[in-house]
């Protein structure tokens, strides 16, 4: 069943002809039979064609059967997220030529798509799944389940949450069996600002995460879940419940996700006015992070807008901080800080006139494409205001019928 693909991968790749390949053993329409796998293989002349090539038949067949377990392994271990088990089947893999013959080779594809985006390598990404979409009907079910998935991871590390939606829900748990989704669901309708759906698809994600006994996952599940309750439930209670999911991530070692733990907690004291103890927060966050990363630049524009808010730091102090933020986000091409690092810019410097043009001309279209519902709101009712006090009131009542829509 294998041997004809081996061999022939093997001819193909000492650029033997047929001819080359069966002299003095047989004929070239016998080697064509068995490439084609139209014949019975002999067992004495697929050892003479073995010798010819240069390899062990026995042992190729054995790592040939062996992809669809290394592959399982690999999904298995990029769901669980052990960093050194992914970085160690992900190098076997790449060394071994045989995957390109394998009848696993679209799943290798995709969990590959997958691999690159956990590395933020979205262009290398891109063009398989360009690929892969040209042979989008060649797919099982279960590879097409998961194409849905690792796009709407893409659309997600696009910023593209609407269509990271829309591509999500399509896929068919039945078919599927990774119940992981969930949890990129939930990131999805949290950024869009859809807390009952985010708490639902977070906590369907929890279940699954707990099941397996990946307590990383869980708090990731569980931090989720409470942002959307912060609303509705006791202060003290979310504030307990931050801490206790800090105390876990300690317990982990999880020094990542500790840093969106203290970072969700200084929002928390922020949007209740507690500047002091908010500001702290986000330093220890910001301590835990990258400084070349998006996850600092989000905790470093709230260490500033908090500092300035409850006026705990000089204004000329707050300027040049932020615009080594809009350094790093110019840098890091990212369009969101640098959109945020410059209308903090303009609130720190009195610029309102620049401030309001600015947000109504750059920042509020991009919030929008993107579906960045809280900067959205937040914006039009800044405009709603500013309008309002500029007595404007044509422009004024265009941002009134957007809120009261919304």
């Amino acid at each position: 069943m294998f041997e004809g693909k081996i061999i022939k991968f093997y001819r193909e790749k000492l650029k033997l002809t047929q001819e080359q390949l069966g002299r003095d053993i047989c004929s070239i329409t016998h080697i064509s039979k068995i490439e084609c796998n139209r014949t019975t293989c002999n067992n004495e002349i697929i050892s003479l064609l073995s010798e010819r090539l240069g390899i062990n038949m026995e042992d190729e067949i054995n790592k040939l059967i062996n992809i669809k377990n290394r592959l399982s392994q690999w999904h298995e271990a990029i769901i669980m997220q052990l960093q050194n088990e992914i970085e160690q089947i992900n190098l076997e893999l790449e060394c071994d030529e045989l995957i390109k013959i394998s009848d696993y080779i679209h799943l290798y594809e995709l969990l590959r798509i997958r691999y690159l985006l956990i590395h933020k390598h979205t262009r290398e990404a891109e063009k398989i799944i360009k690929k892969i979409q040209k042979i989008e009907n060649e797919l099982s079910d279960y590879e097409s389940n998961l194409l849905k998935h690792v796009l709407g991871i893409y659309y997600l590390s696009k910023q593209n949450h609407n269509k990271a939606i829309q591509t999500l829900k399509q896929i068919q748990i039945e078919d599927y069996h990774n119940p992981e989704y969930y949890y990129h669901l939930a990131i999805a309708y949290h950024t869009i600002h859809s807390p009952v759906l985010a708490y639902y698809y977070a906590e369907k994600s929890h279940k699954f995460f707990k099941d397996i006994n990946n307590y990383l996952r869980v708090i990731d599940a569980e931090m989720i879940m409470i942002i959307q309750v912060t609303e509705d439930c006791n202060h003290e209670e979310i504030i307990n419940r931050f801490k206790n999911l800090i105390k876990s991530c300690e317990l982990c070692n999880a020094p990542d996700r500790k840093s969106k733990v203290l970072h969700n907690l200084a929002y928390e004291y922020y949007r209740r006015k507690n500047y002091v103890l908010a500001i702290g927060y986000y330093r220890e966050s910001m301590a835990l992070k990258n400084q070349e990363s998006a996850t600092y630049l989000l905790s470093f524009e709230s260490y500033i807008r908090c500092a300035f808010d409850g006026n705990l730091i000089p204004t000329d102090v707050l300027i040049k901080l932020a615009e080594e933020g809009l350094v790093i986000a110019i840098r890091l091409n990212e369009l969101l800080f640098i959109h945020l690092f410059r209308l903090t810019l303009y609130l720190l410097k009195s610029k309102i006139k620049e401030y309001h043009q600015y947000l109504e001309k750059k920042a509020l279209p991009m919030y929008v494409k993107y579906g960045y519902s809280f900067l959205i709101q937040r914006s039009e009712k800044e405009l709603f205001n500013y309008y309002s006090k500029m007595n404007l009131p044509e422009k004024a009542l265009e941002m009134a019928k957007l809120l009261i829509t919304k």
